[in-house]
């Protein structure tokens, strides 16, 4: 089962006896992942918070790529900063969100890292098609690397954001002449209107995303609880079993025929006195063999 965490680059560390650099520093994505038990997981390269270029050193580089191919599964995704809006209108944010964009993707080559996730983001005001046009358009113009694949991420809906409603998803895999793939936010899914709280209501949702937009375009797994129900739009992750989704809709998500071979990546909460070391430890209790 290829199951891990986001993890943070920062050196600050997981445990007393952990050897990272005290700095932040790629190959501490290594370490932390395997402190919690992951085998595989996502990462931010830079701040999400800011326009910031990624700064990995050869060592860094050459070190993280040693390190994942000796003591982890994979495969890593790289999560894009939260300013990147793919859908905007707007030409400054436009060409802000695609210089962010390629430097994750020269990133990502480096690393040997085979996805870079983003979302959509929101039209404001273009509307449902002309977001989707501005969207196509910025990916097109990207220099993707040969080795690796942009994942559109399902989103919440709330506003106009895009990439709550499975036609969204579909439709920029339409208009854009790139290949690229989706990544199912399990939580993103439920409150954009998707019931995933029982086995029968996964086999539902999950026929609807193959018929819609098809299954072999689905390449990676958020995988969260909400602490909000079907359809609200409320974007707030739970520990694995005891949001809405609750432990029988987890179960049957991890278990799923169409879905146990993907990669899943936790972005839980660490809250309760627990965090990703015990959200990937009942994952891990959920499969069955």
């Amino acid at each position: 089962m290829k199951v891990g965490a986001h993890v943070s680059i920062s050196g600050s560390r997981v445990s007393s006896d952990e050897e990272t650099p005290p700095y932040s520093d790629i190959r501490n994505a290594v370490h932390r992942q395997l402190a919690f038990g992951g085998n595989c997981g996502q990462v931010f390269t830079t701040s999400p918070q800011v326009w910031a270029q990624p700064e990995i050193g050869e060592d860094a580089a050459e070190g993280f790529q040693e390190a994942t191919d000796e003591k982890l599964e994979g495969p890593w995704v790289i999560h894009s900063a939260y300013l990147v809006n793919l859908c905007t209108p707007k030409e400054d944010l436009r060409r802000k969100s695609k210089e962010s964009m390629q430097a994750e993707l020269d990133a990502a080559e480096r690393l040997d890292i085979p996805y870079v996730n983003v979302h959509l983001g929101a039209h404001t005001g273009a509307g449902v098609e002309g977001g989707l046009d501005n969207a196509a358009g910025v990916i097109d113009d990207l220099d993707v690397p040969e080795d690796v694949t942009i994942l559109i991420e399902s989103d919440a809906g709330s506003g106009t954001k895009l990439g709550g409603e499975f036609e969204h998803l579909a439709g920029i895999i339409d208009r854009t002449e790139t290949d690229i793939g989706i990544c199912i936010d399990t939580a993103h899914t439920l409150v954009a209107g998707n019931d995933l709280t029982t086995p029968e209501a996964v086999d539902e949702t999950i026929g609807r995303f193959d018929d819609e937009v098809g299954l072999e375009y689905l390449e990676y797994l958020h995988l969260n609880d909400s602490k909000h129900d079907v359809g609200t739009h409320k974007d707030e992750h739970a520990h694995i079993g005891e949001g809405y989704i609750g432990e029988d809709g987890m179960k049957a998500i991890v278990n799923h025929p169409d879905l146990r071979a993907l990669p899943f990546a936790l972005e839980t909460p660490t809250e309760d006195g627990r965090g990703f070391a015990w959200n990937i430890q009942k994952v891990k209790e959920l499969r069955e063999e």
